[in-house]
């Protein structure tokens, strides 16, 4: 599970990464689509880690204006944050790094995303790429390989923690190295990438470069 690798820097997404908002994303994304007729089991599935405009745009709904919709969903978002948590663990991992060593890097707006990391009580990151700040979303790698120049440094030596498939395809599209958070998955993810389900068994050190490091006892040791 990436023992002893250094990283340059990492790399979060958002939503079911390091807070779980699906209880009131799919709140609010259930109501928006029993108005437009679609079948709410198999449509919210489809809603996880992609922009809101790309997954309307993707139904091609006829009449439906898929910047304006987006926009009255980001409202419904930003007014239900009832529920909203840290995964487990992740305040404390989001502490112990350096700020100019990481980023969250979301498919979220930026308004919604700084009301949902409020409601979770994790850190604010000193950098954020948010779904104003690319031309593509996620699968597409263009937000990780943003997040990883503003940061100064190169993707493939940054470590992309994902939950979702658009997001885990945007990271390995990047040339990153790819850690999965199961934490809300309800069924088991196959995947090739390292997973864990909370950060709770994780710690790191910074080498003499500034690199991460890390270092899966550390934190395990100390809660004993």
């Amino acid at each position: 599970m990436f023992s002893g690798r250094n990283f340059a820097a990492f790399l979060f997404d958002m939503d079911g990464t390091v807070l779980n908002s699906i209880a009131a994303a799919e709140r609010v994304w259930t109501e928006w689509a029993n108005r437009h007729g679609l079948d709410v089991a198999s449509f919210l599935p489809t809603i996880h880690g992609r922009r809101a405009r790309e997954t309307i745009a993707a139904l091609k709904l006829p009449g439906v204006d898929p910047i304006a919709e987006a926009d009255a969903l980001l409202k419904a978002e930003a007014a239900d944050l009832e529920g909203i948590v840290p995964i487990p663990g992740a305040v404390a991992f989001l502490s112990s790094l350096p700020p100019e060593r990481w980023a969250i890097v979301t498919s979220a707006p930026r308004e919604l995303a700084l009301l949902r990391i409020e409601a979770a009580g994790i850190p604010v990151p000193a950098m954020m790429v948010s779904a104003e700040d690319v031309t593509r979303g996620k699968p597409a790698p263009d937000c990780f390989l943003l997040a990883a120049e503003r940061l100064g440094v190169e993707a493939r030596d940054c470590l992309v923690f994902e939950d979702a498939p658009a997001g885990i395809a945007a990271g390995e599209a990047s040339g990153a190295s790819v850690m999965v958070i199961s934490a809300t998955h309800v069924h088991p993810v196959v995947t090739q990438h390292a997973s864990i389900a909370t950060y709770d068994g994780i710690g790191v050190v910074i080498d003499e470069r500034g690199w991460i490091v890390i270092e899966p006892e550390r934190m395990a040791a100390a809660a004993c």
